[in-house]
């Protein structure tokens, strides 16, 4: 078994190793800034990513746990035998005596792109549990004491541009100020940390909570209590938009979860991709495009977002926003 401050320290020498055996790929590309909304977007060109083959998105069962769902012939990348110069190592939680494998994405678009990966199967569909939310967090943490600095995201559900059945995180580095919905969020003032707030300048629903200052030393129970909290607040938030939402698509519900040291948001789905007006292309959105980064294959492509608009792109994807309504609600339900 594996330490989260040892896998931070050889990530990159393995990701060299795997990138000059050639078991990862990765994909050079050009960041284009948009403001929109607030926020200062970065769209990724990346026209390498024309050649990788289109998959079909996969059926995601929240039920299915042990064992996948779908084409008996499709195999699961996240299940053993792994890929050597892939595999990073493996987490057992103590806690609960789960087990999760690391591993590098074998497509890279940003080096140092990893994933954590429930060993035993589970459903992508599912929610983060307690001891799940503990592991992504003390890696955030990790990461920091080693002077590197990562975000966490979760695409859950068929909605919410996940690419595998197979329940899994995925970690990026980024510049230590954030994401780019991280600093709008930062700039945020709210009166109670432990109340859900929305970030109301943009034009779709989203739900945060921010973290305590001092979580990265609090003991294990106070870490899964306060991250759990947080998640299920959000989770009730994101499921009491979609109810609002009466042409929402038959199932269970789909959202992206995004973890900083500093903010836990959670956004609601109703599609998995944008029809783009310019080209009539399908834009894949998942978590990433709702922290603000954007990835586009085409110089037409990056064309008709900047024209469309991103705030307009990620409406067309995620759900109205009824916060005020949810806070008339939460009012009269505390009165």
């Amino acid at each position: 078994m594996s330490s989260h401050s040892a896998i931070i320290a050889s990530l990159s020498d393995n990701f060299e190793r795997a990138l000059a055996s050639g078991d990862l790929l990765f994909f050079p590309s050009t960041v284009y800034k948009h403001n929109d909304h607030g926020i200062e977007f970065e769209i990724r060109l990346c026209t390498a990513l024309q050649q990788k083959p289109s998959l079909p998105t996969p059926h995601f069962d929240p039920a299915a746990e042990g064992k996948p769902v779908g084409k008996a012939h499709k195999p699961d990348p996240f299940a053993p035998p792994y890929i050597p110069n892939l595999y990073l190592g493996e987490i057992r939680d103590e806690e609960d005596d789960s087990e999760y494998v690391i591993l590098l994405n074998k497509y890279s678009v940003v080096p140092h792109h990893i994933l954590l990966v429930t060993k035993e199967y589970k459903s992508q569909a599912s929610p983060l549990l307690p001891a799940e939310l503990a592991q992504i967090y003390t890696f955030l943490v990790a990461a920091r004491q080693a002077g590197r600095h990562f975000f966490a995201f979760y695409n859950c559900g068929d909605l919410s541009g996940a690419s595998q059945p197979h329940k899994h995180v995925q970690f990026l580095p980024i510049e230590d100020d954030g994401p780019p919905i991280e600093r709008l969020a930062r700039s945020t003032s709210i009166e109670v940390i432990t109340r859900p707030f929305s970030l109301t300048t943009l034009p779709y629903a989203n739900h945060v909570r921010r973290l305590p200052s001092n979580l990265a030393s609090v003991p294990r129970s106070d870490l899964e209590g306060s991250l759990s909290d947080a998640f299920l607040s959000l989770l009730d938030l994101a499921i009491s938009t979609i109810r609002h939402d009466g042409d929402y698509p038959p199932g269970s519900p789909s959202y992206n979860f995004v973890l900083t040291l500093e903010h836990m948001h959670v956004i609601p789905r109703r599609r998995e991709h944008h029809v783009l007006q310019k080209t009539g292309d399908q834009l894949s959105v998942n978590a990433l495009g709702f922290t603000g980064l954007l990835l586009v294959k085409s110089e037409k492509e990056l064309d008709a977002v900047k024209m469309e608009g991103v705030g307009k792109i990620l409406r067309d994807v995620g759900l109205e926003s009824v916060h005020e309504l949810q806070l008339e609600e939460f009012s009269h339900e505390t009165d």
